[in-house]
């Protein structure tokens, strides 16, 4: 999947809603033919409803292959994401979510291997801060990066879906849970894999 740094002048914005999730209603919005956003309900750093655009059928492009890539991912049929998508953030924030995109289905990394993947073994908190502003939850999977001991730390969609969507990753077995109907473990940290750059 590649982060395109570029804009689409005249292209307008448009936003479709996914309701029939197992994480809640997802909003999706496009500029032009390239998904710019994934935002679920109560999302730290969610912009405004009225910023989206206009509104338009889930049939729409890019909005319909949107659709059937995250279905075949809460399915448990899919693994990987191959929309187009058109991330607007600063420079080192682009770089941070394209190396997002790296991080396989399944595992985790820490904040500072991925400051280290970036050049930058410094700059976790930085890094932590770009990962807390992406734009494309679950498709730019942020909800893979972890503390450096592990632990589930901050997740713009909150900390339960963070701590739902690995599980169901690192499980792998059929579809996604509805909520409510099989509760993952709350305070067992120990299945969260961490992968450190070496």
């Amino acid at each position: 999947m590649t982060v395109q740094p570029t804009t689409r002048p005249g292209a307008p914005l448009t936003h479709t809603v996914l309701t029939d999730t197992p994480v809640g209603p997802l909003t999706l919005v496009a500029l032009g033919d390239a998904l710019t956003g994934l935002y679920m309900t109560d999302q730290r750093h969610r912009p405004p409803q009225e910023s989206f655009g206009a509104p338009v059928a889930p049939d729409a492009p890019p909005f319909a292959a949107a659709i059937a890539q995250l279905r075949a991912y809460f399915r448990g049929e899919s693994t990987a994401f191959d929309v187009p998508l058109e991330l607007r953030g600063t420079p080192f924030q682009r770089r941070v979510w394209a190396s997002l995109c790296t991080i396989p289905y399944g595992e985790t990394v820490t904040y500072g291997a991925l400051a280290q993947r970036l050049g930058t073994p410094s700059a976790a908190r930085a890094v932590g801060l770009a990962n807390g502003r992406n734009p494309v939850g679950i498709i730019v999977p942020c909800h893979r990066v972890v503390g450096s001991d592990g632990s589930l730390t901050g997740y713009g969609g909150g900390l339960d879906r963070k701590r739902r969507l690995l599980e169901f990753e690192r499980t792998a077995e059929g579809p996604f849970p509805v909520e409510g109907t099989a509760p993952f473990p709350v305070d067992d940290m120990a299945l969260f894999p961490v992968e450190e750059c070496g």
